[in-house]
């Protein structure tokens, strides 16, 4: 069967030719705004920032892929990029994600953090915050998703991983690190920019939703 799309159309052809179908879908096309945004660690001193001993920032190990990718989902799922990006919305998305990503070549496991908060006097375990980084074939570092669960923001984790991921890309001498942000997240933007990134383009991204 193949399926193309033209337009507003959908048609669904049997290679044969024994059956022609025309389909008509109204959609929308929405288009939202996202920032890439760089870090020249030759230019900027890392710091590292010590979070409370009650968290811990484990590195990447194939059997923490689950962790990840259950940290992931509960971070986007209710938010603005899990529309643009609907894999990031459901748990099998982000297992398939987190797959895809470390199976790269240059995935980076010493970029590749995941966040616990750990109080065992108090029956606390649970992971909150991911974070993952690739190496590109033109030697510049990619931070793919910094996800932090809502009952966790606002109090380090996201800036102590992303440090992390950065002292990891400087060992692995990648000098020159990206990332891309949706507009409307005014408060991971003030983090990027307060660990070392600035904005160096504006880019649009375009998503086509049905409706009726």
């Amino acid at each position: 069967m193949l399926l193309v799309t033209l337009g507003t159309e959908v048609i669904v052809r049997v290679i044969d030719g024994s059956l022609f179908q025309r389909l008509r879908e109204p959609m929308s096309v929405t288009y939202f705004k996202r920032y890439r945004m760089a870090a020249d660690l030759r230019e900027t001193q890392i710091p590292r920032l010590e979070l409370d001993g009650s968290f811990e920032l484990l590195p990447w190990h194939p059997d923490l892929l689950e962790a990840h990718a259950d940290v992931k989902c509960r971070s986007f799922q209710w938010e603005l990029d899990a529309n643009i990006f609907p894999c990031l919305g459901e748990l099998d998305g982000c297992r398939a994600l987190m797959r895809e990503i470390s199976s790269r070549s240059g995935f980076l496991p010493g970029v590749t953090w995941l966040a616990v908060h750990d109080q065992p006097e108090q029956g606390i375990f649970e992971y909150c915050g991911t974070i993952q980084g690739i190496r590109a074939r033109t030697g510049t570092g990619s931070i793919q998703n910094v996800g932090i669960t809502p009952d966790y923001r606002g109090r380090g984790v996201g800036t102590a991983l992303i440090l992390q991921a950065l002292h990891g890309f400087y060992h692995a001498g990648v000098h020159r690190v990206f990332l891309e942000v949706t507009a409307e997240n005014a408060g991971a933007i003030r983090l990027y920019r307060r660990v070392g990134f600035c904005h160096v383009r504006t880019l649009y991204k375009s998503v086509e939703v049905a409706y009726t």
